[in-house]
């Protein structure tokens, strides 16, 4: 027998607000609010939106051997993170392939690493079986904790009466602890949007009341589809979407969270290395329909009249009015410029291999490609 999908403390909140609310992950979450998706995304776009995103995963690593098991179970080099810093790295398998991706927050008596809500039992066995007679003590704290994204250009201005301290001090991928709405949090300068925000760490009995406070100040509350839209159009990875247990970081386009010269081993980093010396066969692309058409998640894609892959994630595009996707290519072709097909209800749609991110600010609402540059190749956390 099946178990009934959970709730995080806000579930009353956005049945109230009238949310369209659906299983995700073990979850009942909401999908979109009844301002609809398209208003949603661009109230992050333009202003500042709230995302109730408590159904992650948070695991809690100390003992004087933390930073040394965190090296072992993660791909990027934990040894350069300093307290009140963050990073994306991943967990990996002997393979070289996905368990999930992840980040690391550092304090100073302790690591935090958060994975995605799918996998959250998943990742917690294959750490814990890594242990060993490694001297750190694991504990899963997800229940514990509740966790709000606040993301949009004015993201700042409308939390910083509510907080204790500047937010202006937190730079990007760092964090610091202080009070928000009264309430005891960590907030970091983190998101999956694009745009500037922060993500709030919280007892999960202090959720709600931020929530509130947070709105009363003049956040738009965020769906999953949003959430889902505004990350693709940063060409960011979604486990089970464009990086699950059969690709590696290299194909996804993520070689730079693998650090192989860090000076201690990891799993996985004999398959990186051997794939390295080869060459990887297929990678990841975004693409841009060329003719009106929505490309989904499951849609065959076609190259030289070959069925090489599906579209990993598809939508039509909000800010650029155009439908984008990703998909996998082989490596000679993934390039910008190639020319490929995508079946969309039985129709075969011609679509362009495209530099990533898809937007940036100053695109919204015309299909020109934005310059390739450092967010080209960065994914941040769900």
């Amino acid at each position: 027998m099946s178990e009934s999908p959970r709730r995080t403390a806000l579930y009353d909140t956005h049945v109230r607000l009238g949310a369209k609310m659906v299983p995700f992950a073990g979850w009942t979450m909401p999908v979109q609010y009844p301002t609809g998706i398209l208003a949603e995304h661009q109230a992050v776009r333009s202003g500042v939106g709230i995302f109730d995103v408590s159904h992650m995963g948070e695991f809690e690593i100390t003992g004087p051997d933390r930073n040394a098991f965190a090296n072992r179970i993660t791909s990027n080099d934990v040894s350069v993170l300093e307290s009140g810093g963050v990073q994306y790295s991943a967990l990996l398998t002997p393979q070289g392939t996905f368990v999930d991706d992840c980040t690391v927050y550092r304090f100073d008596d302790k690591l935090m690493i958060v994975v995605n809500a799918s996998n959250r039992a998943r990742a917690w066995s294959h750490i814990v079986g890594q242990k060993g007679g490694i001297n750190v003590r694991l504990k899963d704290i997800s229940d514990d904790v509740g966790l709000l994204a606040v993301q949009g250009p004015t993201a700042q201005v409308t939390l910083q009466p509510l907080a204790d301290r500047a937010l202006s001090d937190i730079g990007y991928y760092r964090f610091a602890v202080l009070k928000i709405a009264g309430a005891q949090c960590f907030v970091s300068r983190t998101g999956y949007t694009g745009e500037d925000g922060f993500e709030l760490y919280c007892r999960d009995r202090d959720t709600v009341a931020i929530w509130d406070a947070v709105t009363a100040a003049g956040a738009t509350p965020i769906g999953l589809g949003a959430r889902d839209s505004l990350r693709l159009e940063m060409g960011y990875a979604l486990y089970g979407n464009e990086i699950d247990d059969t690709i590696t970081p290299l194909e996804a386009g993520l070689g730079w969270i693998v650090k192989l010269d860090k000076g201690a081993p990891f799993l996985g980093d004999d398959a990186l290395r051997a794939q390295k010396r080869r060459g990887v066969t297929r990678k990841m692309v975004g693409f841009e329909l060329k003719s009106r058409g929505f490309p989904r998640h499951g849609y065959a894609v076609h190259l030289d009249d070959r069925n090489t892959d599906i579209v990993r994630s598809g939508t039509m595009s909000p800010s650029l009015g155009v439908g984008i996707g990703t998909t996998y290519l082989p490596s000679e072709a993934a390039t910008p410029g190639t020319r490929f097909e995508v079946e969309c209800r039985g129709e075969r749609i011609p679509a362009e291999v495209v530099s990533r991110p898809f937007w940036k600010r100053g695109t919204a609402g015309r299909p020109s490609r934005p310059a390739a540059g450092p967010a080209a190749d960065t994914a941040v956390r769900p």
